[in-house]
């Protein structure tokens, strides 16, 4: 029938290419929210690794130390305020729970919700 016919047209290579395109575009977008979600993740780790040996700690002393660490790490949000600190029987929980946005396209956005618990002490 067609002998001559071979590969791929142009078109199709305009279907192929173009969702691939989008998808990796939208990784480059997301990249910063998670290496800053990474950062937010490791100070809460070190904050309460520090405070285990610290017995007498405080939801104050512990929003401090992650206040000191937010501004070395330079994270800008979430900001200490932000982060959830309670007492659960002998314990301190540390909660990051919060939603932060990557900008794909003029008005379209991706939202990615971020949740690290992190206990100390007791």
């Amino acid at each position: 029938m067609y002998r001559r016919q071979r590969g791929i047209t142009f078109i199709g290579w305009l279907f192929l290419l173009i969702p691939m395109a989008i998808v990796v575009y939208a990784g480059i977008r997301i990249a910063p929210v998670y290496l800053n979600y990474v950062k937010v993740a490791h100070t809460l780790e070190q904050t309460a690794s520090e405070s285990k040996a610290d017995e007498s700690a405080s939801a104050g002393g512990l929003r401090a130390s992650i206040a000191r660490r937010f501004d070395i790490e330079e994270i800008m949000y979430p900001d200490a305020k932000d982060i959830d600190i309670h007492r659960d029987g002998q314990k301190w929980v540390i909660e990051a729970k919060y939603e932060d946005t990557a900008p794909l396209f003029s008005n379209v956005s991706l939202v990615i919700a971020f949740d690290k618990v992190v206990t100390t002490g007791g």
